[in-house]
Formats: C-alpha cells, structure tokens, sequence
C-alpha cells in the first residue's frame, strides 16, 4: 500500500512539477502536427529542437521527413514514454530530460513549442539570443505577444529569427 502511495505521488509531482517552467503534458492534435511539419519547411538533413517534447509525435512526424531531432522534456515519465516511442529513429532522434531553460540549446534550423502564454516572451528573448541564425519558430496554439508571426496555419504560428 506504501507503494502504491509513492508511485501516485511520484506521478502527480512529475505532472503538476512541470507547471513550474512550462506547460503540462498535452499531446498536439495530428492537424497541427501536420501544419507545423509543413511550416518548418523540413527537409532532409535539417534539425528540429523540440522544447517539452511530450509523448514524441512532433519528433516522429519530422524524423519521418528526414529531419534530426532533439526533444528536451522535464517530465521523466513522459521522457520515457517518448523515448520508447522514437526508438525506430533512434539515429535522427535525441530525447534529453531535463529543463530546456536550464540547457545550452543545441543548434537547429526550426524549433517547436506548445507552450503556454506566460513563457512565450521568455521565449522569444531566447530566440532572439540564440547564436545559431537563421532558425524558425513555430508554436502551436500561443502567440509571442507584439510579435506577427511570418506564416500561420490552423492555429500553428511561425516566427523567423534572422
């Protein structure tokens, strides 16, 4: 019973944990998954750095154009879980647990959020910083607030840093 006690707090601490620096696991629905695919231009050969990577399905999808890519998650449980799922493309896909924030990114032509609204200026003080330009961002859902996105696609925006 004392286990099963720990392993419940273990799992909430993980899911409500990640609300401290991010967003709380919500998979992206296949439309947009499909319209950020098509809005980072990915080609073969280029690199997607995911920020709260979640269950993987935004890696998958953009492996499976040819693209490298590398997914940071907070949430050990989630980690796994997208881990287990990217392993058939485990030459083109890096999972890293731990605090994007935290990290040095690495570099990359796109980078992918479904963040929420609170970190999305951080955000583009980050993009604004990053040392490797040009990169694309393309955000599910949630705008960066003064910023006009260059393209958008059923609520996927995208915003070029040059």
């Amino acid at each position: 019973m004392v286990l099963l006690v720990l392993a419940a707090i273990f799992t909430l601490a993980c899911f409500a944990g990640v609300l401290l620096y991010g967003a709380p696991y919500l998979p992206t629905l296949t439309p947009q998954v499909s319209a950020a695919i098509k809005l980072a231009e990915l080609k073969p050969g280029t690199t997607l750095l995911e920020l709260g990577c979640g269950d993987g399905k935004v890696l998958i999808a953009a492996a499976q154009k040819g693209a490298f890519v590398v997914g940071y998650e907070l949430n050990p449980i989630v980690a796994l879980v997208a881990w287990l799922r990217t392993r058939k493309y485990r030459k083109q896909v890096n999972i890293i647990w731990g605090n994007f924030w935290k990290k040095e990114w690495p570099e990359a032509d796109v980078i992918f959020v479904f963040l929420l609204p609170k970190y999305m200026e951080k955000l583009n003080n980050y993009c604004i910083q990053y040392k490797h330009k040009p990169v694309k961002l393309v955000s599910f859902a949630f705008t960066i607030p003064g910023k006009t996105a260059q393209k958008t696609i059923n609520g996927v925006y995208r915003y070029d840093y040059s």
